[in-house]
């Protein structure tokens, strides 16, 4: 087939309202020119961490939306835009698997294109990074404080499926699947440049899976094993097998 002219048709005219609409124009041009890549992975590559950076634009977005939201105390709203959230981390996550196709000989010449640069100065991730200490601020003042409620009362003595449990959950929801985002990310790293690998900051990748063990919502994570054990104090860590009685 002609590349030249399959080329020129991926990147469009910009001439339609459809393309001027979406801006199609420059956004298939913000990728190499096609003469350009150092390999055929590179325009793979690019792509995914650019959509990367959309999805995380959005995501942002709509964590200010659920702030404002949780400060109004309406429930309705923060659980749907969560929702949302949560699709476009299962997605940014599964996206993840097309970089798998790239054989680590590849991906070694695509880092000679990085410069200095690495995934940790993301703008859309250190803006998801700064975000939940206010959605929690805002979670804490409007459905506990204002209320008289705690954590354990929501998950455990006034237990109700109210809607500070339900907000709770939806927090911890996020939370599981940014971290899930993060360990499938640091899986990728160890499949692509090896486990004991220094970064290009120069620093060990192995340093990134310290991000995998932090949690935004602690607390809330922390309820768990205290109704565990609180559970265990009560009726015994270890008990008669059920099988006795048969």
């Amino acid at each position: 087939m002609d590349r030249e002219y399959f080329y020129s048709i991926m990147n469009g005219t910009g001439k339609y309202d459809y393309e001027a609409y979406l801006n199609t124009y420059d956004l298939l041009r913000c990728q190499k020119e096609f003469a350009d890549f150092c390999n055929a992975d590179e325009l793979q590559f690019q792509i995914v961490h650019q959509i990367e950076e959309l999805w995380m634009k959005l995501i942002g977005y709509t964590l200010l939306d659920i702030d404002d939201y949780l400060r109004e105390t309406n429930t309705n709203r923060v659980i749907t835009l969560f929702r949302r959230v949560d699709v476009a981390l299962k997605l940014m996550t599964d996206q993840l698997v097309l970089l798998e196709t790239m054989s680590p000989k590849e991906y070694q010449e695509i880092r000679l294109q990085l410069g200095n640069g690495s995934g940790q100065e993301s703008p859309g991730f250190q803006t998801i990074l700064k975000m939940p200490q206010h959605l929690w601020k805002s979670f804490v003042t409007r459905y506990l404080d204002s209320k008289g409620l705690t954590i354990e009362k929501i998950y455990d003595v006034e237990y109700s499926h109210g809607d500070a449990y339900v907000v709770a959950e939806a927090l911890i929801e996020f939370d599981e699947l940014f971290q899930n985002f993060r360990y499938h990310h640091i899986q990728l790293i160890y499949r692509s440049i090896g486990m004991d690998a220094k970064s290009l900051k120069g620093r060990s990748v192995e340093l990134l899976r310290k991000g995998v063990d932090t949690r935004f919502f602690p607390d809330l994570w922390d309820i768990r094993h205290k109704m565990t054990d609180k559970w265990g104090t009560e009726y015994g860590v270890v008990r008669d097998s059920v099988s006795k009685g048969h």
